[in-house]
């Protein structure tokens, strides 16, 4: 069994797809996901699961329809793969409020022409900034999320993916809930 942390997308956000974690941690454990805790009530879960990160995203998407009736995308990372992520944000250097800091994740690494042009885009919005690594948009956002132009819903039409963001302090401690903060 591998240790991965899933998000949910668009879950408990505005009053859709209400989803009390204690209905999200029966529905992964009965797909055999073991040692499940969740973190806050916005679809954020971290278990032991077998299989690829693709494969358990598929899984917990198809158990949110046959059980709940909802469509949720779920995007899956494994403890090491969150640690790495951790590790590799080249924007934490630049505040060290986590409020101003976020990862949007998204469901794949975007092709090289929906990222051309971004690094422009992104220069007009300063003092914003976003870098993305592989399926990881970093963001810095010093007037903070609400007011950004790097939604979750404008990173995915801009990059064709799948995307859900979380704030720094979101990450860290889901890192620290999947043992990944060991890992870094």
């Amino acid at each position: 069994m591998t240790t991965h942390i899933l998000l949910m997308r668009g879950v408990n956000v505005g009053g859709h797809n209400r989803l009390p974690m204690a209905d999200l941690r029966a529905l992964l454990t009965n797909l055999g996901y073991t040692d499940v805790a969740t973190y806050l009530q916005s679809g954020n879960a971290v278990c032991n699961a077998e299989g690829s990160p693709a494969e358990v995203e598929a899984q917990v998407a198809a158990g949110f329809e046959a059980e709940l009736s909802l469509s949720v995308p779920v995007l899956a990372r494994t403890a090491g793969q969150w640690a790495a992520l951790v590790a590799a944000n080249p924007l934490v250097h630049l505040d060290d409020d986590p409020k101003h800091l976020h990862v949007t994740f998204l469901d794949g690494p975007p092709l090289a022409d929906r990222l051309s042009g971004l690094a422009d885009e992104a220069s007009v919005l300063a003092p914003e900034r976003i870098e993305v690594v592989g399926a990881d948009a970093y963001l810095h956002t010093p007037g903070g999320f609400g007011v950004t132009r790097f939604t979750p819903s404008f990173l995915e039409r801009r990059l064709g993916r799948v995307a859900t963001t979380r704030n720094w302090r979101t990450v860290l401690a889901l890192a620290d809930l999947a043992g990944a903060a060991s890992l870094r």
